[in-house]
């Protein structure tokens, strides 16, 4: 079982009580809060680690608004200590206030022609020099807009804990952790608990402030709870005289409207019916990822994530690759310092940019 795969299945147990004293996963004088004292699991606005966001506006081929793209902008800081925060979406059409014309069309090709028409309407015909930049299936997209020349000012390329073996083999068991997450939420700070206690963030700042762009305001969802009382109660109304339908049908509305009011929040992407496209994403990744001209880094939170492909590519130094253990899947929120200086020594060592503050490379052991 690949470690893609257990991190999965390990996410849908209880979560784990914290040790005595520790007051939650937190590290370090964080961890030791008195007797009685709660965690705060509030939002946290991006204002606090970004200077700037823009609305983009994107076509399509026919001419006509295809989606409205959000640009963030990190703080303006060149120091080291500016990259030591947490990272939030860039851009992608299921994170954050991003609109499109087709929320369930999340095929590779799509999105990637996203990326490059972003990049296209903020900078037009000269664009600088771009580094892509993406996490899991936000990897493989990243790897395929670079394949298909879509930046034309492209100069690096990075996948974060992604790799086309692994991957393949997690898709098998994808439907079941979908369907073992929660479909909705309280709130928005219920919906960070959620993703500390169950291990899919161990960091919780970062999750305070990254889970906000991945749910959004129910508009109609019920959760599983009230979708199945709805479907009984129809079924009840089949047996019954057709005198009762009123009834039936207030009672559905009545019990959507519950739902709504106790469960407000739920996820932006119905990932479930995107199935077809999971296929598309990392079929091929590897060889895709070893065929771009351009300098690449490749971080993983364990070694064994490796396929044959990519093996034999890092022992031919066609990438840099480099291993952040005592990280779940969400490497890049879990250990945002650990990532950023792996980021920061990657463009210091190809001569993207210069070292200030006293930067020191930290350069890996493999």
């Amino acid at each position: 079982m690949s470690a893609l795969e257990k991190s999965m299945h390990l996410s849908r147990l209880p979560s784990r009580p914290p040790l005595p004293g520790s007051g939650g996963s937190q590290s370090g004088a964080k961890m030791r809060m008195g007797p009685g004292r709660k965690r705060d699991f509030s939002p946290v606005p991006w204002s606090q680690y970004f200077e700037s966001m823009e609305d983009v506006e994107v076509e399509n081929e026919t001419g006509k608004d295809f989606s409205s793209l959000q640009e963030w902008f990190r703080g303006s800081s060149p120091a080291p200590p500016a990259w030591r925060r947490p990272f939030c979406p860039f851009l992608g059409c299921v994170h954050g206030e991003t609109k499109v014309k087709n929320s369930e069309d999340l095929s590779a090709e799509t999105m990637a022609k996203d990326v490059g028409n972003v990049v296209e309407a903020m900078y037009g015909d000269l664009p600088p020099p771009i580094m892509l930049i993406g996490h899991s299936m936000g990897g493989a997209i990243a790897v395929h807009t670079a394949s298909s020349n879509l930046v034309p000012s492209l100069l690096g390329l990075c996948m974060i804990d992604v790799v086309e073996g692994t991957a393949m083999d997690a898709l098998n068991s994808m439907q079941n952790f979908l369907r073992g997450r929660p479909k909705t939420f309280k709130s928005l700070e219920n919906a960070i608990e959620w993703s500390v206690k169950s291990g899919q963030i161990r960091n919780l700042e970062s999750a305070r402030v990254s889970m906000v762009g991945q749910v959004k305001q129910c508009e109609g969802i019920t959760s599983p709870e009230g979708s199945k009382s709805i479907v009984e109660g129809i079924i009840e109304e089949e047996e019954e005289d057709e005198e009762g339908s009123e009834s039936v049908n207030k009672r559905k509305k009545e019990d959507d409207m519950e739902t709504k009011k106790d469960h407000p929040y739920t996820w932006r992407i119905e990932l479930a019916k995107t199935e077809k496209y999971w296929d598309g994403w990392f079929r091929g990744l590897s060889n895709l990822f070893l065929s771009c001209p351009i300098p690449k880094l490749l971080l993983l939170a364990g070694v064994d994530r490796l396929d044959k492909d990519l093996t034999i590519g890092q022992m031919q130094g066609k990438f840099q690759m480099q291993v952040l253990p005592q990280c779940g899947h969400a490497v890049h929120e879990d250990a945002p310092d650990k990532v950023a200086e792996a980021v920061a020594t990657f463009l210091i060592r190809h001569r993207f940019a210069e070292p200030i503050g006293g930067f020191q490379c930290v350069f890996p052991g493999c």
